[in-house]
């Protein structure tokens, strides 16, 4: 598939799209690896205060929605809440190969894509 990076502003227009959509999310982070099935309802984004340690992200992707996530290889259990933070940063990356998004930051690699049902 034809793979192109995007601006934020881009991937906002095309991900605005999916409202209403069953999305999976796959996040690889540090040591960390989890699959998130979603009803996505709303996107939203959101700046918070970060911390000295950069730990605490600036700015938030927020995917809200009704969902599951995996905790072990074929096992999944309901959201703690309706919302999937994404944390992005000035350097973040945005890609689209017309199927998938991919968001990559200092942090980890975010797969989102649609499921068809």
């Amino acid at each position: 598939m034809n793979q192109h990076f995007l601006t934020i502003e881009q991937f906002n227009d095309l991900i605005r799209q999916w409202n209403g959509k069953q999305i999976k999310i796959v996040k690889h982070e540090l040591d960390d690896f989890d699959e998130t099935l979603m009803d996505l309802s709303a996107i939203s984004y959101s700046k918070n205060g970060g911390t000295i340690d950069g730990y605490e992200p600036i700015y938030s992707l927020n995917l809200n929605g009704s969902g599951i996530i995996g905790t072990t290889i074929n096992k999944y259990e309901s959201l703690p809440s309706e919302l999937y933070e994404i944390p992005l940063e000035d350097s973040a990356m945005y890609e689209y190969d017309g199927s998938r998004f991919i968001v990559s930051t200092s942090r980890g690699v975010y797969t989102i894509e649609t499921i068809e049902s």
